[in-house]
């Protein structure tokens, strides 16, 4: 993985973005092929290097249902809790909670943008791992969101297409000064 350089973040209007994913053949019977094992390698690298916590696929023009899921605190999501990298291979939600909650989001494929978002607060998921096993998990709160957000990346959906109205959506900036409190925005 050190050896990968981050991949571009294509952005909101490039056509690719809006394309439903292709499944991944295979994925279960074998370990992913060396094409998807690259592409694991370039989104672990590129998520990093970009203070994501996600990223799909699809957002560097390689459209298979394929994302890294990376929750941790970064300059972009300072309260993100902490968790191990995770590539899910075709993923799905098998069940989720009845209960939503708005919640503030931004993407790497929409920069400058934040919007409030309506997630299930728990989803439980399944997916296959890096090692070719299948995974099931319940996901909650922030992780649960970032889930839902990457999973709607591989159904040619973007964050901004949940938004319940415009007064939803606001600059970085203003989302660093007014939400995160950041007086280093107003210079």
């Amino acid at each position: 993985m050190k050896n990968s350089e981050p991949l571009a973040v294509i952005e909101l209007g490039n056509p690719r973005l809006r394309q439903i994913a292709a499944v991944i053949p295979g994925a279960i019977a074998s370990p992913p092929s060396p094409k998807i094992q690259r592409l694991i390698d370039q989104l672990l690298v590129t998520v990093e290097h970009s203070n994501g916590v996600g990223i799909a696929a699809p957002q560097v023009d390689e459209s298979v249902r394929l994302f890294i899921v990376a929750s941790r605190p970064n300059p972009r999501y300072p309260n993100a809790p902490e968790m191990s990298p995770t590539a899910m291979i075709n993923p799905r939600i098998i069940a989720h909670s009845p209960e939503t909650e708005k919640g503030w989001e931004g993407c790497l494929s929409v920069p400058g943008i934040r919007g409030l978002v309506p997630r299930y607060t728990t989803v439980q998921v399944e997916y296959t791992g890096q090692d070719d096993k299948l995974y099931q998990q319940t996901l909650t709160d922030f992780v649960a969101r970032i889930f839902q957000h990457e999973l709607d990346h591989l159904d040619g959906i973007i964050f901004l297409d949940r938004v319940e109205t415009t007064q939803d959506l606001m600059s970085e900036r203003e989302y660093q000064t007014q939400i995160m409190g950041d007086d280093s925005s107003k210079k």
